[in-house]
């Protein structure tokens, strides 16, 4: 619901209760995809979209419903080869829609879309499915942690519930995770549906290299927007990088000053090369960034080591550059290190060791430190 903000910020002004409903899974092909949402206004005015026009008057006749009755229910839609003419998605996918009556002064709905209207990062999760009385209770996640509502269930849910949806948020993610009712994060029981108002953090990989192509897919995978900049054009190419969200041909460390970063961007210097790795790390080592790391032997280390201490970094600056870069997985390939190099930024940001989880005795899950088909329709309610 948080892509129809503005309109609905402006119901809340008016004092209109509304009902929403909003798509929490898609499979198969579908117009449109999670977190997309339409609201209906109890004067009958409809804003937003939930398919692209495929099942928009049954979404709407719900939202209607659940203003007359009040319930929250779960719809799922799609293609019924028996009955092309049946509501459902000519496209042939899939769609679950949830829809929940929304009163003018709900504060945590309110508040979820007043920190949307305003561009501040805020994650609204709502139980999707789960025990009847669960359905659609809602609970907003600030950046710092802190929280507003609450899904009424056991002691221990809200808090497992806020901590996956400040992963989610993390990463600015839109999606379902699974808890279990007595809040343990054992799949099963109840699906949060998070919807994550948050530009997803940078990977910028220096060095169009091979070990960067397996690198990107694994920051894509994690959920970055990845940035792929090497200051030789016949190397930083789309042919070589399809997966980049961006290609910058320029040197490395001009390019790093600027441009945009903040505390989740994450930097790997894949460069090897004196002249490249220098200016560029003694950028970033003075960047208020999540990671730095840096590839290259220990020999290398130790020259790169020597080469910043003297054009000036502090033994400070010098103890965030994580090089060489990756965990010891015993790598070979591109595609195992760019695992390692994924796994070790997973470990400095969520305050992993990177030891085998067997015998360790080590908490599996750490706190935060600041994440079916068929048939044409059927309904969960509550």
């Amino acid at each position: 619901m948080l892509d129809i903000a503005e309109d609905l910020s402006r119901w809340f002004e008016e004092g209109r209760d509304f009902a929403v409903a909003t798509v929490v899974a898609v499979s198969g092909s579908a117009p449109r995809g999670p977190g997309a949402a339409l609201a209906v206004s109890g004067d009958g005015t409809a804003i937003g979209s939930v398919s692209g026009g495929c099942v928009e008057g049954a979404v709407y006749d719900l939202c209607v419903q659940a203003l007359q009755d009040g319930r929250t229910v779960r719809e799922r839609f799609g293609y019924d080869d028996e009955d092309a003419f049946a509501v459902g998605l000519t496209c042939g996918g899939v769609i679950e829609v949830l829809v929940t009556p929304v009163r003018a002064d709900a504060p945590v709905f309110r508040a979820g879309v007043a920190a949307a209207v305003r561009g501040e990062p805020a994650a609204l999760a709502r139980v999707a499915r789960g025990p009847v009385e669960l359905l659609g209770r809602a609970l907003l996640v600030h950046p710092d942690g802190s929280c507003e509502g609450g899904l009424d269930g056991a002691p221990e849910l809200d808090r497992t519930a806020a901590a996956e949806a400040h992963a989610m948020l993390d990463t600015g993610r839109t999606g379902t995770v699974e808890i279990a009712e007595d809040g343990s994060r054992c799949p099963g029981g109840v699906t949060l549906f998070v919807e994550s108002r948050m530009p997803p953090p940078r990977m910028i990989v220096f060095g169009a290299v091979d070990f960067a192509t397996a690198l990107v897919r694994a920051g894509k995978f994690l959920g970055y927007h990845v940035t792929v900049c090497d200051a030789r054009p016949v190397f930083a190419t789309r042919v070589r990088f399809p997966e980049a969200d961006e290609l910058v041909v320029d040197w490395p460390h001009r390019y790093l000053r600027r441009t945009a970063t903040d505390g989740r961007t994450v930097l790997c210097v894949l460069t090897h090369d004196v002249k490249f790795d220098v200016p560029l790390l003694e950028t970033a080592l003075r960047l208020p960034v999540a990671f730095v790391g840096a590839m290259g032997s220990r020999r290398t280390h130790e020259d790169r080591d020597r080469r910043l201490r003297e054009v000036g970094l502090s033994s400070r600056e010098l103890s965030r550059l994580r090089s060489p870069i990756g965990l010891d997985l015993g790598a070979r390939t591109p595609e195992e290190t760019a695992l390692s190099i994924a796994a070790e930024i997973v470990a400095a940001h969520r305050g992993g060791t990177g030891a085998p989880l067997t015998g360790s005795g080590t908490p599996i899950h750490h706190e935060a430190k600041g994440r079916e088909a068929g048939g044409t329709h059927s309904r969960t309610a509550a």
